[in-house]
């Protein structure tokens, strides 16, 4: 549900239907659970840049929280200082910013906690429900267990707790060397959730982390971190994906176990699966990393940064978000909803120009020379608070190339020799001949006349043509880059698992296509960066936040029309 007036506002009651999670929280608050208080959290880790999926539990988390009255924090879940950024912080503000959400002063880390985090840790080995383990990595993984068989004890198990805090304060302390021990839960060894069978809470890691620098030589692992850190900012509802179904029966057990000052509910939903989209953020790390893509705002990028560089609307992206609701098991949704969602934006929105992509000459012979003429067109059809545009018009002009054919086929309709279409808004044109380069037989230009008769496209005899084209005139028109992106893979579920298959294989060879010297009608010249506009019969543009300036506009194609009629015939 956007905004017609400002796309990029959020409409009132958007996203606020009655889906699983929040019956839960209507029914608590009307329990008068939480004293009626309703608090959530977007918890990200800083290690990579936001996508779409991030989008769906950013409004989730968020719109509950206005919904209900109540607030939702911003938390960084920075506990691997090895992989985390303030590149990455950064860019995840900006995102959720962008999105339409803020945080007012609720911006929070877990590395705010390590202190708290470290004594609730001392407090389980003091109350002999952790213990420092020094087992190999592999042979923990061994004494893990199977699927079919419990663990075993590890031989440091039944450590004295007294021995294990000496051990666990010399970890912090800097005594050992990095792998050489870890402070381990005692849980359950026989439970068939290996997520309970005595899991890591802290190993060391020698690292500088990006805000508490080389104070800390320990780590918590995100199990402990997170759960205690939602405790800390009296989180109610802790709402995260599907796949930490599995670890909620841990995320209860350490809470149940310390002097946590509250216990959140942990709710799980459906992550979001696009088709033909990649969503690890390891795997469009990789992306990046072995220039796949330009970096992690390219266009063909799912994150909310490449997409807005793209040209979507943080309005169609909330819309979307809507539309797929919240589900309690995965599947996969079609890409093409989300595209739907930002062709009815901008078709709401963007103002017309006509673009000419691959130009090809027209030459009006009848036309007097040094003549020019303006039509009016309206900027937008359906708003006339965008008021009209003034096209000029002249002898020499440019058409699309794909719209003249030599020899057509019997559907072709556009223009071809002895054959008339209208001029958008102008006249009815006839083609007289080609012009061609005598070597290599390329069209260079066409020989055409007009009818003075049909200004405005309409035949005072009666006559009628198939086929409205677009245009610009020569004199007047400005040029530009046009780059034409793509979906980045051809298979529909690039993340699948397949035997012998490397998902790098699966990416499209055809997911951009830059044109130059593209020929735009004049009124596009101040296009301003992020500015999106209509080029009539073709599709949905942005100009480009990053590399258009004036006088070196560059546009991206953000989607196609609904129906790619100019291409068809």
């Amino acid at each position: 549900m956007t905004n017609a007036t400002d796309p990029d506002k959020p409409a009132e009651g958007a996203g606020e239907s009655l889906d699983f999670i929040r019956t839960i929280v209507t029914d608590d608050v009307k329990a008068g659970k939480n004293a009626g208080r309703v608090q959530t959290r977007f918890p990200p880790e800083p290690n990579g840049y936001l996508h779409i999926g991030h989008a769906k539990s950013i409004c989730l988390n968020f719109g509950i929280a206005k919904q209900f009255g109540g607030k939702c924090n911003l938390r960084f879940d920075d506990t691997n200082p090895t992989k985390e950024d303030v590149e990455y912080v950064d860019s995840i503000k900006e995102d959720i910013r962008w999105l339409g959400f803020d945080w007012d002063d609720r911006e929070f880390y877990a590395s705010d906690y390590f202190e708290q985090l470290y004594e609730w840790a001392e407090h389980l080995i003091k109350t002999g429900k952790a213990y420092v383990d020094s087992l190999e990595a592999d042979k923990m993984r061994e004494y893990r267990g199977t699927l079919t068989e419990p663990g075993k004890p590890s031989p440091d198990r039944d450590r004295p707790p007294q021995e294990s805090l000496d051990l666990f304060r010399r970890m912090r302390a800097g005594e050992f060397p990095d792998g050489a021990l870890v402070l381990r839960a005692k849980v359950d060894l026989a439970s068939p959730n290996f997520n309970m069978r005595d899991p890591i809470l802290y190993r060391i890691r020698r690292a500088h982390h990006h805000r508490t620098g080389d104070k800390w030589l320990i780590y918590p692992m995100y199990d402990w971190a997170h759960g205690q850190s939602d405790a800390i900012e009296g989180i109610t509802h802790s709402i995260c994906t599907l796949e930490f179904e599995n670890h909620r029966p841990l995320y209860d057990w350490f809470l149940d176990n310390i002097p946590a000052p509250c216990h959140p509910q942990q709710i799980e939903f459906a992550r979001l699966n696009l088709t033909y989209t990649m969503m690890s953020k390891r795997k469009l790390l990789r992306l990046v990393q072995d220039g796949y893509v330009s970096s992690w705002d390219d266009p063909r990028m799912p994150t909310l940064s490449g997409l807005r560089r793209r040209g979507y609307t943080a309005a169609a992206i909330r819309e979307f978000a809507d539309r797929i609701g919240v589900a309690k098991r995965d599947s996969i949704v079609d890409v093409a909803l989300l595209e739907h969602c930002v062709r009815d934006d901008l078709n709401a929105s963007a103002p017309r120009v006509m673009a000419v992509l691959r130009p090809l000459k027209v030459v009006l012979e009848n036309y007097p020379e040094g003549q020019v003429e303006h039509f009016e067109l309206p900027a937008h059809p359906d708003n006339p608070e965008m008021n009209m545009r003034k096209i000029p018009f002249s002898r020499v002009l440019y058409i699309e190339h794909d719209d003249f054919m030599e020899d057509p086929p019997k559907k072709f309709f556009r223009l071809a020799p002895g054959r008339e279409v209208r001029l958008r808004g102008g006249y009815f044109i006839k083609c007289n001949s080609v012009v061609k380069d005598p070597v290599t037989g390329e069209i260079l230009e066409l020989r055409c006349s007009y009818d003075p008769a049909t200004r405005g496209g309409v035949a005072p005899d009666g006559r009628k043509v198939k086929v409205t084209i677009h245009w610009v005139s020569a004199d007047h028109a400005i040029e530009a880059e046009v780059r034409l992106y793509d979906r980045l893979f051809s298979d529909p579920d690039p993340g699948a698992d397949r035997e012998g298959v490397d998902w790098t294989s699966l990416i499209n060879p055809n997911s951009l296509e830059v044109l130059k010297g593209c020929k735009l009608e004049h009124t596009a010249a101040g296009a301003e960066p992020e500015s999106r506009w209509q080029f009539e019969r073709i599709g949905y543009f942005c100009a480009d936040r990053r590399d258009s300036k004036p006088g070196a506009l560059v546009f991206n194609r953000t989607v196609s029309l609904k129906e790619d009629n100019w291409r068809k015939g």
